[in-house]
């Protein structure tokens, strides 16, 4: 009635909705209001009139209408769900699903007494799917203090929550009912042929047991799918046996679980002890063999020894009986040896003295050629002793005043002899290549690598171009523009998929009236780059193949022009002219990676006159020395189509 109050149309307010329930529910006996046609309310006076008085089966509530239609129409319009939906909170979320785009429903929203009774339903819809217990909660008193008893507000929910006439019905019928099948799973332990699985229908099964359990006829009674058990002591008779059961059947299982146990660990100690003395047998018997092998041993070694000692005393006493020949032969030989050996001396004796004679005279003749030799090159002797010392004396002072291992210190000791003048000039070059490997090999590969570029510049341009000198100072970077790493050459590094060997900033003469503007040098390992300074987008990429030589002056501007092969798809408006303050770099670095790349050198030409083709036509680039107006910058101008002159300060 609520929502049809709020859907009429029309004025509609609280006082309306009082007047439709006076008027549709006046005759309800459960229905008080002082405004309704029944004349029994209209005196009184604890009623007022804007209330209405409902009978509940606990007691009469009053109810005021005030706010009932304000409070129905408080509705939560689609665009607030909708952006309470999209909370990142999940639960926040969840309490909005009728925000759900998917879910959009163009109806109008549901009032609240439409939700409040969906969800009533919803919730006697599930109830009806459950078994329900009713469960009457009691409270002792107002305060909702612990130990206070009100006797008359507890008497009060008694009477009408209905516990008298429930207990008064129960007691007149059956107190408990339960199905078959759940009563005879709960206490079938009960019985020997319940337990522990029965195979028939499950009346039966709940028949034997209260049979074999002896229970009173009157007590229970049997329905076409529930047993009904009158007296709540029998139901509790039920669950004390059933408790019993169960504490003799957990019994059970830990007799059962520690004879197991027992028997378990007696077999394992069983077999362990059967192993250990097998082991020990096995020792024991070891030790026993053992012990008999060495008693054996010894009998054998000491029978052994007694037959070799005997055997020994036999060979002993013949070989003492050989011997006797044997010494009594080597005396008679000895006798006869000493007499030849005393002749025998003599005889030598004779001989040596002559030898000795003839030695003596040997000698002195000897002596004699050796005096006359002695004085012819007594003079060269001395000499290469001389000169040996000196050597030895010039190499230790040598060694004590070496100078220090740096390439660039260009002392090295007096020469102490004008003999030593070659020695002593190879032996500085020496040195001086020695320590410059000393100092090479402390560099690392990126040093190498910069000091080779150097190298290289040095052998290009040094005493040939005039700014050459001014760059030897400066170090080669290469990236000047660090382009990975500025966000405003992104777009053009997402282009480049090569490694990027130089990235500097330079002037593109213009063809048509000599002037410059600025351009991004990129230099990879196949191509160079032009790319607008501004906005980075690519304007030229020329391969490193269809470049063919190099043309600069010898002054020194940063004028340089690149020339490309004719006919390639790179040479179509022509070769490139550039001004750089970085020229000696550019230009290294372009005749390196030209040279890696393609495996040929290309030319550099140093002259302060050179050709550069412009699309079809051949422009005479010439360099002049004059007075600036900006200072020191050489400034570049147009002077016909076949000449392009370069003012140098």
């Amino acid at each position: 009635m609520l929502d049809e109050e709020c859907l009429r149309p029309g004025t509609v307010t609280d006082e309306t909705f009082l007047e439709k329930l006076n008027q549709v529910c006046a005759t309800h006996q459960h229905f008080e209001s002082r405004m309704s046609k029944c004349s029994r309310f209209l005196n009184d006076t604890t009623l007022p009139h804007s209330c209405f008085r409902i009978q509940h089966y606990a007691g009469k509530v009053q109810y005021h209408v005030e706010g009932f239609v304000d409070k129905n129409n408080d509705l939560l319009y689609r665009d607030l769900s909708q952006a309470m939906w999209k909370a990142s909170h999940s639960f926040i979320k969840s309490l909005f699903p009728e925000g759900n785009p998917a879910k959009i429903n163009l109806k109008r929203p549901p009032t609240a007494g439409s939700q409040f009774k969906a969800s009533v339903a919803t919730l006697m819809k599930n109830l009806q799917t459950k078994n329900p217990n009713y469960i009457r909660c009691i409270k002792p008193n107002d305060k909702k203090a612990a130990y206070i008893f009100s006797e008359a507000l507890v008497c009060h929910q008694v009477r009408y929550l209905g516990l008298l006439e429930n207990v008064r019905v129960r007691r007149a019928g059956y107190a408990f009912r339960q199905a078959y099948e759940p009563c005879l799973e709960r206490y079938k332990m009960l019985c020997k042929q319940t337990w522990p699985h029965w195979k028939g229908r499950s009346r039966n099964g709940v028949e034997i047991l209260m049979n074999e359990l002896e229970m009173p006829q009157e007590e229970y009674s049997y329905g076409r799918s529930k047993i009904f058990i009158r007296n709540p002591r029998t139901l509790f008779k039920l669950e004390d046996l059933r408790k019993q059961r169960l504490e003799d059947l957990a019994t059970l299982i830990q007799k059962i679980y520690r004879g197991w146990k027992c028997r378990t660990r007696f077999l394992l100690m069983k077999k362990s002890q059967i192993v250990i003395a097998a082991w020990y047998r096995r020792y024991a018997q070891q030790k026993k063999y053992q012990q008999t092998k060495s008693a054996a041993i010894v009998v054998q070694s000491y029978t052994r020894g007694w037959k070799a000692r005997k055997i020994l005393r036999e060979l002993k006493h013949q070989k003492r009986c050989e011997e006797a020949v044997t010494t009594i032969s080597a005396f008679w030989h000895g006798t006869l040896a000493r007499r030849e050996l005393k002749r025998l001396k003599e005889e030598a004796r004779r001989k040596h003295a002559v030898a000795v004679i003839w030695a003596y005279w040997l000698g002195l003749k000897v002596r004699r050629e050796y005096r006359k030799f002695f004085r012819a090159n007594a003079g060269k002797k001395i000499y290469e002793f001389t000169v040996q010392r000196i050597m030895q004396k010039y190499f230790l002072d040598l060694k004590k005043k070496l100078p220090s291992m740096s390439p660039i210190d260009k002392s090295w000791p007096a020469r102490p002899y004008l003999f030593l003048d070659y020695t002593h000039t190879e032996l500085k070059r020496i040195f001086h290549l020695w320590r410059c490997k000393k100092y090479r090999d402390q560099f690392s590969e990126q040093k190498k690598l910069i000091y080779e570029e150097k190298l290289e510049a040095s052998e290009l341009f040094k005493d040939q171009k005039s700014l050459y000198p001014e760059s030897v100072g400066q170090p080669f970077q290469g990236d000047y523009l660090e382009i990975s790493k500025n966000p405003k050459y992104q777009k053009l590094n997402g282009a480049i998929e090569e490694k990027i060997i130089v990235a500097v900033i330079l002037n593109k003469i213009n063809r048509a009236n000599g002037k410059g503007a600025p351009r991004i040098f990129l230099l990879t390992k196949n191509n160079f780059i032009l790319a607008d300074q501004k906005s980075g987008q690519i304007k030229s990429t020329v391969t490193l193949s269809d470049v063919t030589s190099v043309s600069m002056s010898s002054q020194t501007d940063g004028f340089f022009a690149v020339h490309l092969k004719e006919g390639s798809a790179s040479a179509a408006k022509g070769d490139f002219l550039f001004n750089s303050d970085r020229l000696i770099e550019i230009a290294t670095k372009l005749y390196r990676t030209t040279l890696a790349s393609t495996k040929q050198k290309i030319n550099i030409e140093i002259s302060d006159e050179f050709l550069v083709l412009f699309k079809q036509d051949k422009v005479c680039v010439k360099f002049i020395h004059g007075n600036q107006k900006n200072g020191s910058i050489p400034t570049c101008r147009r002077k016909n189509n076949r000449l392009l002159e370069v003012s140098v300060p």
